[in-house]
């Protein structure tokens, strides 16, 4: 007989000023917080918990304004997300929480780490700046963030020609074809959030200069895929330079949804961090 037992799980919604924040528990350990992107919801992570669980206390939750969370009029503002995590991990009664964001989930977890850093173990940034102004990361004053722009913009408009989400990509999509049946079902449960406002709000709440960042000294994790379409993985080192206790991984063969679409990878690389900062 089986003595395997899963990890414990369990739902809840807490009160916000825009309604309710939907958010799952499961497992045992430090807790560890996953920010979803753009294109997601808590069920983005369903490989990272389903690894993670039996070693930590692993929380997902779906951004105001996602569904099941409730939908906010007018839309949501990315300069709440931060405060909604806070509320978060005051709720749940964290002492200390690891941060993974991925892509828009980078404005949610820098920024709480730049408001709470002594609570903040290690933080991983996937495929994502955060708040920090893209171009004005890039070395080269802007050029090479332009070219590779240009580049990604035609990649991106072929991929949406061919029924591809963008943020799996091409190869991806050929790669695991039932991965990204997937993606794009997660993402279509959005219904009628206006994910091209938010953009917007997006772009306009990324202010912040590398520079900005020389004190941080919260050990950061980032991770980049070489053939991402939505963020350059060179701004990832050029980022990684500027923070005292960063470093970085780029995955040559994933796009911006690594985490989703080589999880195996995305798991072992977080680990092995994890594991150097307890």
């Amino acid at each position: 007989m089986s003595t395997y037992r899963a990890p414990q799980r369990r739902t809840g919604r807490l009160k916000r000023p825009f309604g309710h924040l939907y958010y799952e528990v499961s497992g045992s350990g430090p807790a560890l917080l996953f920010a979803h992107g753009l294109g997601g919801n808590h069920l983005s992570w369903w490989q990272q918990v389903a690894h993670f669980a039996p070693h930590y206390t692993c929380v997902t939750f779906a951004h105001r304004g996602f569904a099941p969370s409730d939908p906010v009029p007018g839309g949501p503002d990315p300069v709440d997300y931060a405060g909604d995590l806070a509320a978060l991990i005051d709720h749940l009664e964290f002492s200390d929480v690891r941060l993974v964001g991925q892509s828009m989930g980078g404005w949610t977890t820098l920024e709480y780490a730049l408001a709470h850093p002594a609570k903040v173990k290690a933080l991983v940034l996937s495929s994502t700046a955060g708040t920090l102004d893209r171009r004005g990361c890039d070395p080269t004053g802007g050029q090479q963030y332009d070219a590779w722009l240009a580049d990604a913009e035609t990649k991106a408009r072929d991929d949406r020609a061919n029924g591809i989400h963008p943020a799996m990509g091409t190869r991806a999509a050929e790669r695991s074809p039932a991965l990204h049946l997937l993606y794009c079902s997660i993402d279509s449960m959005a219904g009628t959030l206006d994910k091209d406002k938010l953009r917007a709000g997006l772009r306009r709440t990324a202010t912040r200069r590398p520079e900005d960042l020389t004190a941080f000294d919260v050990p950061t994790l980032l991770i980049a895929g070489g053939e991402d379409v939505v963020f350059p993985a060179f701004v990832a080192g050029a980022i990684a330079k500027w923070l005292p206790r960063a470093e970085i991984q780029t995955v040559r063969d994933a796009g911006h949804s690594l985490y989703f679409e080589q999880a195996g990878t995305f798991n072992n690389l977080v680990e092995a961090f994890l594991t150097l900062h307890r």
